[in-house]
């Protein structure tokens, strides 16, 4: 199992980095990429699914990112101590019908010392929105400033 930096405990430099580790690999929509962040063994609940593995999480989102598409992410980082870093986010992508969405939601990330996430926590709501709607388009732009996430 490889080790991914940054290590806990975390401090604010080390957290706001593992976060945009974190929104670099989604916005990927590499599920083989992003399972590698996680234990062998991660547990995963996410809206209402249980997810355990790498096995299951690389499923997960495939099944996931064939019916989200455009899917374009953002994370900011909420708080952290030790181990644990809590994140709020939002995502946009669009259904095969045309439907643009919005979804809102707070993540809690527990991670090993060889900083894999052995345990992740969303609870995620979406609203539908329309094109002209839209305010996240792809990857961050290189060097494009972190602010915080709008409300609504």
């Amino acid at each position: 199992m490889a080790a991914r930096p940054p290590f806990p405990p975390f401090d604010e430099e080390s957290a706001l980095r593992k976060v945009q580790a974190a929104e670099d690999a989604w916005n990927t929509r590499d599920p083989e990429r992003v399972a590698t962040a996680y234990t062998v063994d991660s547990v995963w609940r996410n809206r209402d699914r249980f997810v355990t593995g790498r096995a299951e999480i690389v499923e997960f989102l495939r099944e996931k990112w064939s019916r989200e598409r455009d899917y374009a992410l953002r994370k900011e980082l909420w708080d952290f101590h030790g181990a644990r870093i809590a994140v709020r986010f939002q995502y946009e992508c669009r259904t095969a019908d045309g439907r643009w969405w919005r979804s809102y939601g707070n993540e809690l990330w527990e991670f090993t010392e060889e900083g894999l996430m052995a345990r992740r926590e969303a609870c995620i709501n979406d609203v539908p929105i329309t094109e002209a709607e839209r305010r996240i388009f792809g990857p961050r732009p290189d060097g494009e400033r972190r602010k915080a996430l709008p409300v609504r």
